[in-house]
């Protein structure tokens, strides 16, 4: 029974001291604002900024999941390209990548790719300029996940046969005042007439990743493209069969890659492999690591707070010394008087943090309506109110410490002639 009753006094210590302390609080509630001002700004500082990591983070993460997380990039690196010899040797020929899903069982399809940027196209005497001309084959809209909304894609015959065919994105179909049912009609691409086959919705503006300046977007398919202009870069979009392949797709691709291009052991990669699952999981982990290090410098008010609230609690005890002799001599022990003071600065400090939560709050919702912020999925995670709680509390006890010890050790005799 002396087990239970222990557990039980110390609770009911605790809730009288509580009560004690908004007690006090709301005797001097001008004090004890001004007193958790420190607190409330740490907190909403606190909060405020993880959220608007967070919403950065989850914006992030969402643009990158829109990219497509299970892409994969192979390119050349003419970087190590110090010659035209070398230069002819780096970039890549598009028969190279034959057999590569075969040899890449972790690859579900890919793409050749080539691109001529700043074309002007005209139809019945409209014209655009700094159009994005690209060379795609038929799985470009497995990978992209752009479908055809209008007519229909490239098929293999169209490819295989360099037909001079076309798909065109909507904004293209506006600027040039196509018709509404446009498949059929023919558009010129420079100097070359290229039939539109259909039609694709126009890639969602990304603040990220961005894309030409116009957004005008017409597709060729790639061999038609690469019969205009043999010598055009060319560069290849993958997609692993899920993000978790990420690595196995780009080790068997780095292997298929040093074969086909008759790479010597201990010879360097004269192409790139770049995973965007990869940079997914770097940008996670730093976007932890700069969230806790953020939170911990803006933490740092905190801690000029609980001075403040030290202070306010020797005065407290100067005040009160009194009452605590008072107390003392009708047997009041000093463990008792230590946990009143004790609970008064923690109360104090989570009452502060309360207000700095509902501040906090507030920032967020102002930063989330800034649209150049890109901030609209910020909020404050459920453990950022929990961490800040915590740590007004233990500032509270860390720095309600030393006053709680005074009052405590006070002599009662001097205590009760203190004026």
């Amino acid at each position: 029974m002396t087990l239970l009753r222990l557990p039980l006094a110390v609770l009911l210590i605790i809730y009288q001291s509580a009560f004690l302390a908004l007690g006090q609080i709301w005797n001097n509630k001008v004090r004890s604002t001004l007193t958790t001002i420190g607190i409330v700004i740490g907190v909403a500082s606190v909060t405020a900024v993880i959220a608007a990591l967070t919403g950065l983070k989850a914006n992030i993460l969402t643009e990158f999941e829109n990219f497509g997380t299970n892409k994969i990039f192979i390119f050349p690196n003419y970087r190590m390209a110090r010659s035209h010899a070398a230069w002819h040797r780096v970039r890549f020929k598009p028969e190279i990548f034959e057999g590569m899903l075969e040899h890449c069982p972790s690859v579900a399809a890919f793409t050749r790719i080539t691109e001529q940027n700043g074309r002007t196209i005209s139809f019945a005497g409209h014209s655009e300029e700094n159009v994005k001309f690209v060379g795609i084959e038929p799985d470009w809209h497995k990978i992209e996940n752009r479908s055809v909304i209008q007519g229909r894609p490239f098929t293999l015959i169209d490819n295989e046969h360099c037909r001079p065919v076309c798909l065109i994105n909507t904004k293209v179909q506006e600027k040039l005042g196509l018709e509404k049912e446009c498949v059929g009609q023919s558009i010129m691409v420079g100097s070359t007439r290229f039939m539109i086959v259909g039609v694709i919705e126009a890639r969602a503006e990304s603040w990220m990743f961005g894309e030409n300046s116009s957004g005008l977007e017409v597709f060729a398919p790639f061999r038609t493209l690469r019969q205009a202009n043999p010598y055009s870069g060319v560069f290849v979009i993958a997609a692993c069969k899920s993000p978790e392949l990420a690595d196995d797709a780009k080790a068997e691709l780095n292997f298929f890659m040093r074969k086909q291009r008759r790479l010597q052991p201990g010879e360097p990669n004269n192409f790139g492999v770049d995973v965007i699952e990869q940079f997914v999981q770097q940008f996670k982990s730093v976007a932890s690591a700069i969230t806790m290090a953020a939170a911990g410098v803006v933490g740092i008010s905190l801690i000029v707070g609980g001075v403040g609230i030290m202070n306010i609690m020797l005065v407290s005890v100067s005040e009160r010394t009194r009452e605590i002799g008072l107390r003392k001599a009708v047997g009041a022990r000093p463990s008792a008087i230590l946990l009143q003071f004790l609970v008064e600065a923690v109360v104090l400090c989570c009452f502060g943090g309360l207000i700095g939560v509902g501040a906090g709050q507030g920032l967020t919702s102002a930063m989330a309506s800034i649209p150049a912020a890109h901030l609209g999925k910020a909020y404050i995670p459920g453990w950022a109110v929990a961490l800040s709680f915590g740590f007004a509390g233990a500032v509270g006890l860390i720095f309600g410490m030393f006053p709680a010890i005074k009052a405590a050790r006070l002599d009662p005799i001097d205590a009760l002639r203190h004026e």
